[in-house]
């Protein structure tokens, strides 16, 4: 069966509405781009990277306020140390390999010196799952040249989702992984918002799985689909990144972060020990031009008008879970290991059942 995304199949999450492109694209001026690796020889690479682009490339001009969120922290987001300082977003977001994540970094730095982006040396954002299983880390596959291709690549519109990107080579769930979006309009006592998630899925064991509160983890178990070969210390990791066009301050990030919480419990994830489970969020509503010294002017949404979005950011993170699921395919990879997609008819068989 070709792979879909989950309302192709007539399932939806929650009851918000989605985005046009139901993607984290959906934000004004939010662009994404995939280097994808797949290839044997010299060495098998299973991996790649993915770049989210606020502001439409202008974010190291235009900073945005931004916070993040860790649920499990067996893992690694650069730039945290300025971020809580400032509370300010000033580069593109990288997600990648564990063992790249110092390359997707610096070569954001390059990127902007070499293009006259910024003359600062804020600290650059980027983010990392394991994808040792499918991909041999140890090759250092990704290159500065990799990272350039992903940004000059950035768009908004649909997004490439399953076995791209950063998450090429990763595993979730015991079935194949990867990078999944979402998006949500948010109707709060303030206007009207969009918020949007991106995920690079790398976590779970099969039984947690759960699709709209349906246990279709135990119902597909390993007679029905394999598992692939895990060592005991696997457990996995997520990043989630959410974007939104309303004005929030870092302080208001940070709780939208701590939900997506919300949205990976609702899919099964439990944020094991060695997993790590890391949440951004950034919001475009206010802006940080050049002011020739003069006080910025603040909007903020107010505390109380928050609870929608939420509820939006719980809706995509489980939903962009699932996209990723539903989209990635079966992957073979280092030293012939296998590991299975999600079998779409038997999803839908499952989903029948219980419905």
């Amino acid at each position: 069966m070709t792979r879909a995304r989950l309302r192709d199949f007539g399932f939806t999450i929650g009851h918000l509405p989605p985005g046009p492109n139901n993607a984290i694209t959906d934000v004004p001026e939010v662009r994404v781009g995939h280097t994808t690796l797949i290839y044997d020889h010299p060495r098998v690479a299973r991996t790649g990277v993915t770049v989210i682009l606020p502001r439409a490339g202008n974010i190291w001009q235009d900073n945005a306020f931004a916070a993040y969120h860790t649920f499990n922290g067996t893992g690694e987001l650069t730039g945290t140390h300025w971020l809580n300082e400032s509370g300010l977003l000033c580069y593109p977001i990288g997600l990648t390999n564990s063992h790249q994540v110092g390359l997707v970094r610096d070569s954001f730095v390059a990127y902007a010196k070499e293009h006259g982006h910024s003359d600062s040396s804020a600290l650059a954002i980027a983010a990392e799952t394991y994808d040792g299983w499918l991909n041999d880390i140890d090759a250092f596959h990704l290159t500065r040249a990799h990272v350039y291709q992903a940004l000059d690549a950035a768009a908004g519109g649909p997004v490439a989702e399953g076995n791209v990107g950063g998450g090429t080579g990763m595993i979730c769930h015991d079935f194949k992984g990867g990078t999944g979006t979402a998006s949500r309009l948010v109707d709060s006592r303030s206007g009207r918002y969009t918020v949007g998630v991106l995920v690079q899925t790398n976590y779970g064991d099969r039984h947690q799985l759960r699709v709209d509160g349906v246990p279709v983890g135990r119902e597909i178990g390993p007679d029905k689909t394999p598992l692939p070969e895990k060592k005991p210390f696997m457990d996995g990791s997520i990043i989630v990144i959410i974007a939104t066009d309303a004005p929030l301050l870092p302080v208001q990030c940070k709780r939208l972060a701590q939900r997506a919480t919300v949205g990976l419990a609702r899919a099964g994830g439990v944020g094991q020990n060695s997993s790590g489970d890391i949440f951004l969020a950034f919001a475009t509503g206010n802006h940080f031009a050049d002011s020739a010294g003069e006080l910025y002017e603040l909007k903020m949404v107010p505390h109380h008008h928050l609870n929608p979005f939420f509820e939006a950011v719980a809706e995509a993170t489980e939903e962009a879970i699932l996209n990723a699921l539903t989209a990635a395919e079966t992957m073979i990879g280092f030293e012939g290991r296998t590991v299975y997609a999600l079998p779409l008819a038997e999803l839908q068989h499952v989903m029948a059942k219980y419905r």
